[in-house]
């Protein structure tokens, strides 16, 4: 069996949170929102198996803030929610921490310390 990329579950993580955010806004039934009990049920399986061969950090960071821009474009495109310049300024610093933070992990090619 071929082993998953931990990124894979990274992205997967991404994924479900946006789910069942999604569920908070639309669930009205039982079932409904047992279906959102149990995406959350997934996301933090993904979310664990990604911290295994991942900074947890680094994880949380991507996590965090796919869930926070996710949101905000869910409420917009999907709730015809109003988007400010502050929220999308606010995006951009997210994403662009995410970035840099991977990119500070990322371990020397040479053997030499720093």
């Amino acid at each position: 069996m071929k082993k998953f990329n931990p990124w894979m579950f990274v992205a997967l993580t991404c994924l479900f949170e946006l789910l069942w955010v999604y569920g908070f806004n639309t669930a009205s039934k039982g079932w409904q929102w047992g279906l959102v009990l149990a995406g959350i049920g997934l996301d933090f399986y993904f979310l664990f198996r990604a911290c295994q061969s991942l900074p947890t950090g680094t994880v949380y960071a991507v996590f965090a803030a796919v869930g926070a821009a996710g949101t905000v474009l869910m409420d917009r495109f999907l709730f015809q929610e109003p988007l400010s310049a502050g929220q999308v300024i606010c995006m951009a610093i997210l994403v662009s921490g995410v970035v840099i933070l991977k990119l500070s992990d990322e371990k020397p090619s040479s053997g030499g310390a720093l």
